[in-house]
C-alpha cells in the first residue's frame, strides 16, 4: 500500500505544472535531452502536494535549473520528495 501511495504522490507531483514558475517540471521523455546538474530533497510535516512543488521550484531556481524531474515521493504525515535538476 505504501508503494502506491508513493506511486500516486509522484505521479500528481510530477503532473503539476504552473506558468509562473522560474522552473518547470518535466516527465522523463523530456529530461532525456538535458543536462542533469544535480538534486534537491525536500521534507514537510503536514504539508500538501502544491506546498511540495512550490519547495521544489523555489529549490531548483535557487541552484541556477531551468527545469527538474521528481524523482522520488512519500506521504503521510511527513513529506518528502527528491527532484532531479537540469540545465
Amino acid at each position: 500500500m505504501n508503494i502506491k501511495s508513493t506511486v500516486a504522490a509522484a505521479t500528481i507531483l510530477s503532473m503539476l505544472s504552473f506558468g509562473a514558475f522560474a522552473a518547470s517540471s518535466i516527465n522523463a521523455d523530456q529530461a532525456q535531452n538535458r543536462q542533469a546538474i544535480g538534486t534537491v530533497t525536500v521534507d514537510a510535516v503536514g504539508s500538501v502536494p502544491m506546498d511540495m512543488h512550490d519547495m521544489l521550484d523555489q529549490k531548483a531556481q535557487e541552484k541556477g535549473a531551468s527545469a527538474y524531474r521528481i524523482i522520488e515521493a512519500r506521504t503521510g504525515d511527513h513529506w518528502h520528495a527528491t527532484a532531479e535538476l537540469y540545465k
